[in-house]
């Protein structure tokens, strides 16, 4: 068991350290909230998809549905949509001026919640990524070991999401003309348009 647990740890690890969409939602929101407790909206929410796509692929459903090609389709374009208005938006979030935290957040908790949901739930590359990888090798498991490679799966997602967003917040902190930040959203945004071209042209071939 402790084996399937470890092995749950290193995949997952795998899949989510790259920089992509979501990753790069989190960390900017835990850059430019006033105070890193207005970022957990994003980190749990974040947490709860990873968390509810890994259950699935574990569980099969979601083989069952992406055999889907018109599902797949719907997947993709609104994928592609999402991640063309969510760049522009981060490309025009500005930081807060130095010595602000107590001033209104750039986005709401409801405003929040619903960017994280589709930043991590329209992200075809993300879904499929976990229904092939945890999803299949969990196939290796069963009864306890099985629980124990999900439950591994699932602590990364929710330790890296804390984690990501507190590494904003601290550069945040250091970045005191705002410049770094608006870089980094800047960066964000070119990330999520590259994303939603790369997508698209999945789409249209």
């Amino acid at each position: 068991m402790f084996g399937a647990f470890v092995h749950g740890l290193i995949l997952a690890f795998g899949l989510i350290l790259p920089l992509g969409a979501q990753n790069t939602f989190v960390f900017n929101q835990g850059a430019i909230q006033g105070r890193y407790v207005r970022a957990l909206p994003v980190v749990v929410t974040a947490a709860l998809c990873d968390t509810l796509l890994i259950l699935l692929a574990v569980l099969g459903v979601s083989v069952l549905v992406l055999g889907s090609s018109v599902i797949k389709g719907l997947l993709l374009g609104a994928g592609t949509l999402f991640l063309l208005y969510m760049g522009w938006v981060i490309w025009h979030t500005r930081p807060a001026a130095p010595g602000q935290d107590d001033a209104a957040p750039s986005m709401g908790f409801a405003r929040q919640v619903v960017f994280a949901v589709s930043v991590s739930l329209l992200n075809p590359h993300a879904i499929l990524d976990t229904v092939a990888v945890i999803g299949t090798s969990s196939l290796s498991y069963s009864g306890e070991p099985r629980a124990a490679f999900t439950a591994a799966a699932v602590l990364v997602s929710w330790v890296w999401f804390f984690s990501l967003a507190l590494a904003g917040r601290l550069v945040g902190r250091l970045d005191r003309s705002g410049r770094l930040l608006t870089a980094v959203n800047r960066v964000s945004a070119v990330i999520m348009w590259g994303s939603a071209l790369y997508i698209g042209r999945q789409l249209a071939g």
